[in-house]
């Protein structure tokens, strides 16, 4: 068994919302060539996926709602679906381009389920806010939802997902809200603040699967060190008690301070401990298996390629020291493109990601958010939300 997978073919740069969105393509380009640069990728066979079938695609979507996506780019009236928005705007080959982006989260899944890999990453994928019947978020079709529906139904019966985005992982969460196979845990900036709106503490699941839906939703500014205390103070105790067989996590890194759209202030450090985190976790809880996949983030030069590079590092244990210098050719090749863009030195962003653990008796806004969720959810899993030790 290889240990790692990595998924990536130039063309997923198809899912190209167009203009100046902010969600360019762009920033997949840049991560593969900073990680290539930096000899992370050397020898590493690069998967190519095929796109979705209309079945793996039915598993997550509504038939119409494929019909209205595939018609969407000939129409000359209003789709509706939530298509043909500013957020989601209508581009050419649109099916196309976001099936390619389901079958590559698809077959990072088929690769640690076949036993060809213990993780795979893909960090085209994590378009979390698809719902069934309409776009959402920049998301025309969700791949996470199509995946983990598909390893439910091909050896497991437990999966953990973890979406450390900014923005609340609610495609996934309502793909799953009644299903307690799925324990879905989002991290996320506090939906009174920003879009989508949800992801309150309260929302833990339907009757039969209370517990199943895990949410923190953290105050605007949140650095790194009250970002990590409040993931230690929930995430691993649930995932002990749950037993996951596979470790999913979404990890868009719109989190950073430096991100146009929204509010935390993590920086490239902050990701790469939460990476080598999930890494632990993944290894502690579920026997290894971990699938990553990329998501938001929206500083396109100083931070998605550093970020995401750091995770495809961590997937193939081929951990790049923080201290490492950016290659001149990599530097290079953004001076062409964006000659008064402003570059950083090196893969650290000085961060410090030290912090205290939960417990230890203060009271700030992110320790709120933790006790409304530990005492939201901790007794539907038999511990105690107030105890430390749990």
């Amino acid at each position: 068994m290889s240990p790692s997978a990595v998924v990536w073919d130039p063309a997923l740069l198809g899912y190209d919302l167009g203009g100046e969105h902010p969600f360019n393509p762009v920033r997949l380009h840049l991560t593969i060539k900073l990680a290539t640069a930096l000899g992370v990728l050397e020898d590493v066979p690069l998967l190519v996926p095929e796109p979705a079938t209309e079945a793996e695609l039915y598993r997550a979507h509504a038939a119409e709602y494929l019909e209205a996506v595939k018609q969407a780019p000939m129409a000359s009236w209003n789709v509706g679906h939530g298509l043909g928005t500013s957020d989601n705007p209508i581009f050419t080959n649109m099916h196309e381009a976001a099936s390619l982006v389901v079958g590559s989260t698809m077959l990072g899944a088929r690769c640690i389920a076949e036993g060809k890999a213990r993780r795979a990453v893909n960090i085209a994928g994590g378009l979390h806010h698809a719902m069934r019947d309409r776009a959402s978020g920049f998301c025309v079709y969700n791949d996470l939802s199509v995946a983990i529906s598909w390893l439910l139904d091909n050896g497991f019966d437990r999966i953990a997902y973890v979406d450390t985005d900014v923005h609340h992982g609610d495609g996934v969460q309502a793909a799953f809200y009644g299903d307690p196979r799925v324990l879905t845990i989002s991290l996320h900036q506090h939906p009174f603040t920003l879009f989508p709106g949800t992801g309150y503490s309260s929302e833990i699941g339907v009757e039969g699967a209370e517990g199943s839906a895990v949410n923190i939703p953290l105050p605007p500014r949140t650095k790194d060190a009250g970002w990590l205390r409040a993931f230690h103070a929930v995430v691993p105790s649930l995932l002990a008690e749950f037993r996951p067989q596979l470790l999913v996590s979404q990890c868009g890194v719109d989190s950073h301070e430096e991100d146009p759209l929204a509010d935390l202030a993590l920086t490239v450090d902050g990701h790469r401990t939460i990476y080598r985190t999930l890494r632990e976790l993944a290894d502690t809880h579920a026997d290894g298996r971990w699938l990553a996949v990329g998501g938001g983030g929206y500083q396109l030069i100083r931070v998605v390629p550093r970020s995401w590079t750091h995770l495809i590092a961590t997937v193939l244990d081929r951990d790049v020291d923080p201290e490492t210098p950016l290659p001149a050719e990599w530097s290079d090749l953004v001076r062409e493109a964006a000659p008064r863009a402003e570059l950083p030195l090196s893969m650290t962003d000085g961060g410090d990601t030290g912090f205290a653990p939960w417990g230890d008796g203060l009271d700030d806004a992110v320790d709120v958010a933790v006790r409304d969720t530990r005492r939201a959810v901790f007794p539907l899993h038999g511990l105690d939300p107030d105890d430390p030790r749990d």
